[in-house]
């Protein structure tokens, strides 16, 4: 978890530090009686029962598995992005908006994300401008009219970030029209990088059915296309990429599994 304060999560009413908030879900695991292995699953075979999970030279079997890998945003790769992530950089303005009261935020992105992400900053901040690598944007008609209605907002078009300055925080972006080659500096303090996200399902291909993005296609809530194998989060919801409906689903999965194997004892 990227974000630093969370103020949005149930039973935390004055706000809680991601890690922390995932320190306290783990341990509630651990005093339920989970095993926690901190590794990556290197395959899968869900071809035949029991299912098979590998972790590297490690082989698990189950009768039921619960897939919950989450997705990552979508980064621009610059040093200075990952430098200064939670210093000002984030990938969640439904998250960090309210932490940048008064200040001038960039958005980075031109479709319904980045759009989205712009609205929700202006609600809070002073200034709200788009950077977005064309003239035109991807996003909905009605996200579109929306913003340019919206005073708060403005654009740099044709325009991409190539460095994001600052040393402790963020201060400014350093910019490069792609048409033109010139380059500008904006000052700002806040950048949102909202170009998407990737579900972290690669392990998963060929195994049960995917979306053209790679979502976990599933029906029933949490049920994938392989009976006895279910899914929560982030890796099958391409719209609210929140903790707490990552949390929901989470619970209905374990529901239906926990239903699953009372009914396929064996």
């Amino acid at each position: 978890m990227l974000t630093g304060e969370v103020e949005n999560y149930p039973g935390f009413p004055d706000g809680i530090q991601g890690p922390e908030l995932m320190s306290k879900m783990r341990n509630q695991a651990l005093k339920f009686g989970a095993k926690i292995l901190s590794e990556d699953a290197t395959s899968v075979d869900f071809s035949s029962r029991p299912f098979k999970v590998n972790v590297g030279d490690k082989k698990f079997e189950a009768r039921a598995v619960i897939i919950a890998t989450g997705a990552s945003a979508k980064w621009l790769g610059l040093p200075s992005e990952a430098r200064l992530r939670a210093r000002g950089v984030s990938a969640c303005a439904t998250c960090d908006a309210p932490f940048f009261p008064d200040k001038k935020t960039v958005v980075v992105g031109g479709g319904d994300t980045a759009l989205d992400d712009a609205l929700a900053l202006t609600k809070y901040a002073r200034e709200v401008t788009i950077v977005h690598r064309r003239d035109q944007l991807r996003a909905s008609k009605i996200l579109q009219e929306r913003v340019f209605a919206n005073k708060k907002v403005t654009f740099v078009w044709d325009s991409v970030v190539e460095e994001i300055l600052g040393k402790d925080r963020v201060e400014g972006v350093k910019l490069k029209n792609v048409k033109t080659d010139e380059a500008t500096t904006l000052p700002t303090d806040a950048v949102f990088v909202a170009i998407g996200h990737k579900p972290n399902t690669d392990v998963f291909k060929g195994q049960i059915d995917l979306d053209e993005k790679g979502y976990i296609s599933v029906h029933d809530e949490t049920k994938t296309s392989v009976e006895g194998v279910f899914a929560a989060g982030d890796n099958l919801d391409p719209v609210y990429k929140q903790a707490v409906t990552a949390a929901a689903s989470g619970c209905k999965a374990a529901l239906d599994s926990e239903k699953y194997l009372q009914e396929h004892p064996i």
